[in-house]
């Protein structure tokens, strides 16, 4: 199979699968659930097929491969994979698998649920896969309706509030991605045919040929709209909402995946071509980042709704992955800032992980006693051993202990950040303390003590062997990735050298040709 069909293979694999759906009887509920874990686990298998293509001691983009699409603007339907996109390509595929075991909860209008559930997986593994930033920016449109009907049609009691918010900050980011699309188009010297070529485009900024004005305009609107999605404070006001209102799956995908598009916006796109908006801009970024890391645990301290102090503390973890980017300065030392960037990338892997298991654990427990109130629960382990082991497992990895996957990626960015500023390293490493201050607050409220749960106990039922494979699977994956980080970090090792060193040369060459001119 050639790298395109291949590539193709893994993007649309679940569009076919969902038109299909039709040919299901509406009330065979049972065999289009177990038909949508198959589509997507052999979408699983097809990235497992790239994995094996991929050669990790090679930085630059691997399996390139391009079709004609619109011509007469250079627009093409170009894929390609490098060390950054493929674990959160293989990250993606596999959340979808257990988010599609985790859909048995859904019960009405189980064919449009699926067939939009499927759609969204086609929309972020193209995001993952796209070379072409006409080609990203359809596939990040094409995320936005599926999640926007997903909350919208099977969330909770406010779920239209929450899912014209998502819309709302969404396309706000959208249009500001675009704007920033049209500009490089028109004013970058590409030593060549215009294009839309998004390694092109970096390659353009590592020659110097990009004016550091345009980097400057194009980083800020391409900042705001990936930012959204990550999110940042103060744009991340949708999230809280979201999470709270949507299904358990559909929270499943938007912490564990979703979120990690808009990180991976600023590695693929905003970061190479701006390298210079970069650099000036440091300060304030991982300042920033760290504002978001203490602002989140802060306010999941003060929750007691327990999927919303979970949505609170994914705005908290994701300040790490913001602060890992931005511990740059073009005269210091590029090992220390290759280090935040590969902790960025091992943290929302390990994120990916922890948040979608917590979220699981939280839906299966509201499928039981039907809220989501701290306060009332209580003794949850007595009555749900295997539940609780997972639950301690995952809820540890969220805090950041060693040997578990929340562990290496904080721990690399605050290690980044040390050399860059002393009190950006100890503010980000105080906001640990504060998330183990809610995480064991949660867990000795809800699993070790709080109130006996009375009448509710006897709803507290041990989890069905399909939600057991699917916290344990998570359960495990957090301890083996934070074992053995390399699996991660080793096929991204040359692709991040190749970012951080194309974009030193990129700032050096900028300063040249200011030098250089009259």
């Amino acid at each position: 199979m050639s790298d395109l069909a291949l590539l193709s293979a893994v993007i649309f694999l679940p569009t076919l699968g969902a038109a299909a759906l039709p040919l299901f009887d509406r009330k065979a509920l049972t065999s289009m659930r177990v038909y949508a874990v198959a589509v997507t686990a052999v979408t699983l298998v097809a990235t497992c097929f790239v994995a094996g293509r991929f050669d990790s001691s090679v930085g630059s983009m691997q399996m390139v491969a391009a079709a004609e699409w619109i011509p007469a603007f250079g627009v093409e339907y170009r894929l390609g994979v490098d060390g950054l996109s493929l674990p959160l390509l293989i990250m993606t595929a596999a959340i979808f698998v257990l988010a599609a075991l985790a859909s048995w909860s859904i019960d009405h209008s189980v064919r449009g649920y699926l067939a939009l559930f499927l759609l969204l997986e086609t929309g972020i593994l193209g995001v993952f896969l796209a070379l072409d930033f006409v080609l990203f920016y359809v596939f990040w449109e094409v995320m936005l309706l599926p999640m926007y009907f997903l909350i919208g049609l099977w969330g909770g009691p406010r779920k239209e509030y929450a899912a014209i918010k998502f819309f709302l900050y969404t396309l706000l980011g959208s249009v500001l991605i675009l704007i920033a699309l049209l500009a490089l188009y028109f004013n970058t010297d590409f030593a060549g045919p215009r294009t839309f070529d998004i390694v092109a485009m970096a390659e353009a900024a590592s020659a110097g040929r990009i004016d550091a004005g345009l980097q400057q305009l194009c980083f800020w609107l391409l900042l705001v709209g990936f930012v959204i999605k990550l999110p940042v404070v103060p744009l991340h006001t949708w999230l809280p909402d979201a999470h709270v209102e949507a299904p358990t799956p559909v929270s499943m995908i938007l912490a564990g995946v979703l979120l990690k598009t808009g990180g991976y916006g600023l590695l693929r796109i905003a970061w190479p071509i701006c390298p210079v908006a970069v650099e000036a801009a440091a300060p304030f970024l991982s300042g920033l980042g760290v504002v978001c890391i203490l602002y989140g645990a802060l306010v999941a301290l003060a929750q007691t709704d327990f999927k919303r102090l979970v949505a609170y503390s994914s705005v908290s973890h994701m300040g790490y992955v913001l602060l890992g980017l931005s511990v740059w300065n073009a005269s210091g030392s590029l090992d220390a800032w290759r280090t935040g960037v590969s902790g960025a990338l091992f943290q929302m892997i390990g994120h990916g992980i922890t948040s979608a298991g917590m979220f699981f654990l939280v839906g299966v427990l509201y499928d039981r006693v039907h809220h989501r109130d701290i306060d009332r629960y209580g003794h949850v382990t007595a009555r749900m051993p295997f539940y609780a082991a997972c639950a301690f497992v995952l809820f540890f990895a969220s805090l950041g202990l060693p040997a578990l996957c929340g562990f290496p990626g904080e721990f690399a960015a605050v290690l980044a950040a040390w050399p860059f500023s002393r009190l950006t390293a100890v503010l980000a490493a105080f906001g640990i303390i504060l998330t183990a201050g809610y995480i064991l607050w949660t867990l000795q409220r809800v699993y070790l003590g709080g109130r006996y749960l009375g009448e509710d106990a006897s709803l507290l039922t041990p989890m069905k062997a399909r939600e057991g494979a699917v916290a344990g699977t998570l359960a495990v994956a957090s301890i083996v990735l934070g074992v053995a980080p390399m699996l991660v970090l080793a096929p991204a090792e040359r692709s991040v050298e190749k970012l951080t060193s194309d974009m030193a040369r990129g700032v050096a060459e900028s300063v040249v040709a200011a030098d250089d001119l009259p």
